[in-house]
């Protein structure tokens, strides 16, 4: 497929004129700034290597960012002629990115990922980012009145925050998705934070951990294959009974979770655990890493292991400790709010979910984001009334 490229070049301040492609003006901070919007299936792998330079340099990045991450995801979830690559430079070099995906024939634009992530995010890079995030901003093709960006699962510290400040046209914003996290501390003291009585049945459980045998073991790249095809093995056998995840029974996703954390993995983006107990692979769990947060992915633990230990304390205190060897302050739940998780008092944040329309008259952005009103209701009492429509409904968002 031959690459539709749309470029240009500024030399003026973008808070002083939003960016229009293909104006000059002067720049205070010297150099030159240019843009490309990029319509080509294989652009992402040819940018692989300057993508994961921005990421190093965005600390609000996470792992869902990550050049792994996305690649993998397009190869097996992409619609052909679908990837739209927005490039910002400064002086040539990447300063900028952002990778969305054509969701309709009007123009509408989404971000990679689907149900498949817990943060959406561009990269900024963290010496210009607020120059960078009004280019960003001037270059997203969003300007015919039928033209929309909506992006999902934003945290409330994301680069994308910055894009959305800069932002001149219409937006909108809405509640999305709760997410949870832990302060990356000893397991004693995340005990703390428990009543009493709780906290006395968990150390009673820690006890037992500690004295039940359990072998830990890191995964090597080479082993990542193998390891990722026993989780969700795990993982289905540990839901058979209350409903797996119809996505995580399929081949795609296993080849999608095999490839990105084979590349997570060797760059030490991502921690795979194996569980052994009398000599048996009982449990596997996948930590992502990033600077923000290590993040509980997910994670297959065997029956008869649920019988005999506390499975949420066994998984916690290990990631606790990848996360504080790493010097990560938070270890994150992501999102949902199962039981296990409520049990240990996490904080709670809710991400974002930002609209984006051009100037003046912007009718389909308008309608999208009554959709996305209507749509979060709906889900409301789908969630309270009627769970298994909902997930019925959130595995038909993959396809």
């Amino acid at each position: 497929m031959r690459a539709a490229t749309r470029s240009g070049r500024r030399t003026a301040p973008a808070a002083a004129v939003p960016a229009v492609p293909g104006s000059a003006v002067p720049v205070p901070q010297g150099g030159s700034w240019t843009f490309e919007v990029l319509r080509d299936d294989r652009a992402l792998d040819r940018h692989t290597e300057e993508w994961d330079g921005l990421f190093a340099r965005c600390r609000t990045a996470t792992t869902f960012q990550s050049a792994g991450w996305l690649c993998s995801w397009w190869r097996q979830y992409g619609r052909p002629g679908g990837l739209v690559l927005v490039l910002v430079r400064r002086d040539g070099a990447l300063v900028g990115a952002a990778a969305l995906m054509r969701r309709g024939p009007f123009g509408g634009l989404t971000n990679l990922g689907a149900g498949l992530v817990d943060f959406t995010d561009v990269l900024l890079d963290d010496e210009c980012a607020d120059r960078a995030a009004a280019e960003l901003a001037a270059a997203l093709p969003v300007r015919r009145p039928w033209h929309s960006l909506e992006l999902r699962e934003v945290r409330p510290e994301a680069a994308l925050q910055r894009v959305w400040a800069a932002w001149p046209g219409r937006r909108y914003r809405f509640a999305d998705s709760l997410c949870q996290y832990l302060p990356a501390v000893p397991m004693e003291e995340l005990l703390k934070r428990l009543p009493g009585k709780t906290a006395q049945r968990s150390r009673v459980k820690q006890r037992k951990i500690a004295e039940s045998g359990v072998v830990v073991r890191s995964t090597a790249p080479e082993e990542v294959p193998e390891t990722i095809r026993a989780l969700l093995g795990l993982h289905i056998l540990q839901w058979q009974e209350r409903g797996v995840t119809p996505e995580h029974r399929t081949e795609r996703f296993a080849d999608h979770l095999i490839e990105s954390t084979t590349a997570l993995v060797a760059s030490r983006r991502a921690a795979l655990h194996r569980f052994f107990l009398d000599g048996d692979l009982v449990a596997v769990n996948l930590l992502l890493l990033c600077p923000a947060f290590g993040g509980l992915y997910m994670y297959g633990a065997h029956p008869r292991l649920r019988e005999r230990l506390d499975i949420a304390g066994l998984l916690f205190g290990v990631a606790l400790d990848e996360v504080r060897d790493a010097g990560i302050p938070v270890l994150s739940l992501l999102r949902g709010q199962e039981p296990y998780k409520q049990r240990w008092r996490p904080d709670q944040l809710p991400n974002q979910r930002l609209v984006l329309g051009p100037r003046g008259f912007a009718p389909l952005a308008a309608v999208r984001a009554l959709r996305v009103r209507l749509r979060g209701a709906a889900v409301h009492q789908l969630r309270t009334r009627l769970p298994g429509l909902k997930q019925a409904l959130a595995a038909r968002r993959l396809r």
